[in-house]
């Protein structure tokens, strides 16, 4: 079996690392080439490479265990991201594509700030890059804790790495075939093997549902339905066991798409705006078809599991379970490719977008103002192997959950720079120090609230999920201090800018 399974993988990493090599000689000659692809991304890749950065692990081992382990209950997670994303696509997606170019050619989040907002353009870059480092370390280990996952599950007791543990290997593989098509091909690397990985991805959560349904075993959806009533009648129910708080920290996920670095990007990168409403059908579609299958997943996994008396000591495992189970090796390859395609679009797209915040806003900032364009590129790929061996390092814990680790820098993200993407582009009275206050408040938040334990237990009762507290400080203080302290001179920058 292992060989089969092996003949697959490598097939995928070779087609990985393949890409890479052809976007280092498309996109590498500028900054602006390796960390936005030279702004020219197509409506299809930039929508597919949006969703398969933003998806990661997540959507193959979080969202379905969360569904083996909840029931119907936890899907208002997804819909929440369904909504949000849609909204994300409406608003700031052609807004995003318009005003970074028109505020500087800005290729960074931490850029476009500091050149919407001038008094103030210092504390913002530094502040914002620093907060995109930070995060994205924790968002990276969560990727990477999926990648040793999957080898733990997958190999262990069928193939021995000799000293290294299955996990340990694991997280080692997925990074370093990462690092080596993201530090080759730059951002248009990332995106075209994003593209890839996407259809791979939503191949597979069509696949795998359907074949645990109506394979050998599964009993189509009558079955399913009787064997999870059995177990337990509020699997099937959408909000029985389901408290107000509980249901409103599932769907306001949603919220943290205005403020993720390594989704809005694409919006900055897309080929023109005009392009934008074909992307965000696509990139919808995709989206809506991925989530019904991982939700299905998880749901028809429990179900199979239940009647055959499998022992699933790991829920966020039961995709590597199935596919072991079910399938002929070459496909159980083509299906742990899938979920490494989901591990390593995210990775990627964080590391990069990690990578142009250290050379854009330190390096060329405050170290080396006159770099040239290939000493920047140099850099930024120094920059991407230095957080990817940060983040590796966060990952070495076996015990972490890749769903809390999503969660957290989730909100993290969400909180910091959501109000002030959506008040930026739209609510021209925002100023710098409102953008600063709002970014330092939104970050505050989030880290204290998870400290005291609040996304837990909040008062005696259940957790509330710490974007709700942090978006809500953010936008209020983004309000409060932007119109408390009017800058004209910003103002005239606008208006001169705008006219």
């Amino acid at each position: 079996m292992a060989t089969g399974v092996w003949i697959s993988l490598f097939g995928y990493f070779a087609l990985m690392i393949a890409i890479g090599v052809y976007a280092m000689r498309k996109s590498t000659s500028s900054s602006e080439d390796y960390m936005l692809g030279g702004r020219t991304l197509s409506p299809q890749v930039a929508a597919l490479s949006a969703g398969a950065s933003d998806m990661s692990g997540w959507l193959l081992l979080g969202l379905p265990g969360a569904m083996f382990v909840s029931g119907l209950g936890s899907a208002w997670i997804g819909i929440g991201l369904l909504v949000g994303a849609f909204f994300n696509w409406l608003l700031v997606a052609p807004r995003l594509r318009e005003q970074t170019i028109h505020y500087g050619n800005a290729i960074t989040i931490p850029a476009f700030l500091a050149n919407r907002f001038p008094t103030r353009a210092l504390s913002l870059r530094t502040v914002s890059a620093i907060v995109i480092v930070i995060f994205f370390a924790v968002y990276t280990a969560s990727g990477l804790v999926a990648g040793g996952k999957l080898f733990e599950s997958a190999f262990t007791g069928v193939y021995n790495f000799g000293d290294m543990s299955n996990y340990a290997m694991g997280v080692i593989i997925t990074l370093g075939v990462v690092l080596i098509y993201t530090v080759v091909g730059g951002f248009l690397a990332v995106s075209m093997t994003d593209f890839v990985q996407g259809c791979i991805m939503m191949l597979a959560l069509i696949i795998m549902p359907a074949v645990v349904l109506f394979g050998e075993g599964g009993g189509g959806f009558s079955q399913a339905s009787e064997t999870l009533n059995s177990v337990d009648p509020t699997l099937l129910s959408w909000t029985t066991g389901l408290t107000f708080i509980g249901w409103l920290s599932a769907v306001t996920w949603g919220l943290g798409y205005f403020g993720q670095p390594h989704i809005i990007v694409r919006f900055m990168a897309i080929r023109s705006q005009k392009d934008v409403p074909m992307a965000r059908n696509i990139g919808m579609g995709w989206m809506l078809v991925s989530l019904i299958g991982a939700v299905s997943l998880g749901l028809a996994g429990r179900a199979f599991a239940v009647r055959n008396g499998l022992d699933v000591q790991d829920p966020e495992t039961i995709f590597i379970i199935l596919a072991n189970l079910l399938f002929h090796p070459l496909i159980t390859g083509f299906l742990y490719a899938a979920l490494l395609a989901a591990i390593m679009s995210t990775i990627s797209s964080q590391l990069l977008v990690s990578s142009s915040s250290l050379t854009e806003d330190f390096y060329r900032l405050f170290l080396h103002k006159n770099a040239t364009e290939q000493q920047c590129v140099a850099v930024g790929r120094v920059c991407v192997v230095l957080v990817g061996i940060v983040a590796a390092f966060i990952a070495s814990d076996e015990n972490s959950q890749v769903l809390g680790l999503v969660s957290n820098a989730w909100a993290g993200f969400g909180a910091a720079f959501g109000p002030l993407i959506i008040l930026s582009l739209m609510w021209p009275r925002t100023n710098g120090a409102g953008a600063l206050a709002g970014m330092v408040v939104g970050a505050v938040t989030v880290m204290i609230w998870i400290t005291l334990g609040w996304n837990g237990s909040f008062m005696g009762g259940p957790g509330i999920y710490e974007i709700i507290p942090g978006f809500i400080a953010s936008f209020i203080a983004i309000l409060v201090v932007s119109s408390m302290t009017a800058d004209a001179g910003e103002y005239k920058h606008i208006d001169r800018k705008e006219a």
